[in-house]
């Protein structure tokens, strides 16, 4: 028979955020495969766990993940964990599961800590609709690229970024996004939890002079609807009927459908644009 792989998540920083079920699955498993073996075994000696550890990161993803899956074939179970939270989320075990899911191994998830959610329910801002983004790019033309995609984003966002990068990540995106509400969260469930609730100008000035300490998490406000209809709206104004159609068709859409969603856009009918087009 198979083995499966158990998807430990661990704490972001207070231990007593473990959970009973993952403590008894990291006793029972055959080996854990820790993110850094360094790291965990700080975790495992506090809770008294002695199963075996071997590493996999983000270097040896692939060929460490291979081997773990053949362990999996080969009737072993595996636990997975990271340095602090769920595995997969930012991070290499996403390749692992693939490669589980490929090879048909069984795949269960033991829920917990997670940054992401912790910070976006603390941050006061929407709940409903976020977007998670992790880590932005550190190439610079790759970084700008997500930034403008994050510009008509009107869910919350979610980004992590390390202390000596955010007062440079915080530029960015106010360059970029415009003045929003942000709430920067930083040392979530440890002893000196922050929960900066602000925007991105009053923050910006705040760690001009306040260093930063431990990873912080970077919950901000998604753009408002209703401006960006405005906005889109006064663009088309000042466009005619044929160069909004035309508009559509540079895109890749037919004539006919072009026509459609100008009319949808200019609240009007297509015969109207229709007739405009004829007339123009």
């Amino acid at each position: 028979m198979q083995g499966t792989l158990y998807l430990c998540a661990t704490p972001i920083g207070n231990l007593e955020d473990i959970t009973f079920r993952v403590l008894r699955i990291l006793k029972e498993v055959d080996v854990i495969a820790a993110e850094d073996t360094r790291n965990s075994i700080k975790l495992l000696n506090h809770f008294e766990i002695h199963t075996p550890m071997t590493s996999y990161h983000e270097y040896n993803k692939f060929d460490k993940g291979r081997e773990l899956v053949e362990q999996l074939r080969a009737g072993k179970n595996i636990a997975l964990i990271t340095d602090a939270g769920m595995p997969g989320i930012s991070d290499p075990g996403e390749e692992l599961v693939k490669m589980c899911a490929e090879a048909g191994i069984t795949v269960t998830v033991l829920p917990g800590a997670c940054a992401c959610v912790t910070a976006l329910t603390l941050s006061g801002l929407g709940t409903r609709r976020f977007a998670f983004e992790a880590f932005l790019p550190s190439d610079k033309k790759e970084r700008q690229n997500v930034l403008e995609e994050l510009k008509s984003e009107t869910r919350t966002m979610i980004i992590y970024e390390a202390p000596h990068r955010l007062l440079k990540t915080l530029g960015e995106l106010r360059d970029t996004l415009g003045n929003r509400r942000i709430s920067v969260c930083r040392e979530l469930t440890k002893k000196h939890e922050t929960i900066f609730r602000t925007d991105l100008e009053a923050a910006i000035r705040h760690y001009e002079t306040e260093a930063a300490r431990g990873e912080c998490v970077l919950v901000i406000e998604g753009r408002n609807r209703e401006e960006m209809e405005k906005e889109k709206q006064a663009a088309w104004e000042q466009m005619t009927i044929a160069e909004h159609v035309a508009l559509y068709e540079q895109q890749g859409i037919q004539h006919k459908e072009a026509m459609r969603l100008a009319a949808k856009d200019r609240g009007v009918s297509k015969r109207d644009i229709y007739q405009a087009l004829l007339e123009g």
